[in-house]
C-alpha cells in the first residue's frame, strides 16, 4: 500500500486515468458495433456512415493513448474490408 503522500496521489492519478480511459474504451466498443450491425443488416450507406464514425473513434483512443497506434490501424483495415466485401457483394 502506498506509504507517502507522493505515492497516495499516484494512485488517486491512476484510478482517475482508469475511469477515463475505460469511458473511451466503452466508446469506441460502441461504434465498432453499430458498424458491425449495419453489416449484418446489409445496408451500405449506414455502414458507410458507421465505418467513417468508427473510424474516428479508433483514430481518438490512439491519440489518447488508449489503443496503441499499430492496434487502431489494424481495426480500421479490418473495418474498411468488411465494408469493401459489403460494397461489392
Amino acid at each position: 500500500m502506498a506509504n507517502n503522500p507522493g505515492a497516495r496521489k499516484s494512485i488517486r492519478k491512476i484510478a482517475a486515468r482508469t475511469e477515463v480511459n475505460k469511458a473511451r474504451r466503452s466508446r469506441v466498443r460502441t461504434y465498432v458495433r453499430k458498424f458491425e450491425e449495419a453489416l449484418t443488416a446489409g445496408d451500405a450507406t449506414v455502414a458507410q456512415t458507421a465505418f467513417v464514425q468508427a473510424q474516428s473513434e479508433l483514430m481518438r483512443a490512439v491519440s489518447k493513448g488508449v489503443v496503441h497506434k499499430n492496434t487502431g490501424a489494424r481495426k480500421v483495415s479490418r473495418l474498411a474490408a468488411q465494408l469493401k466485401k459489403l460494397a461489392t457483394a
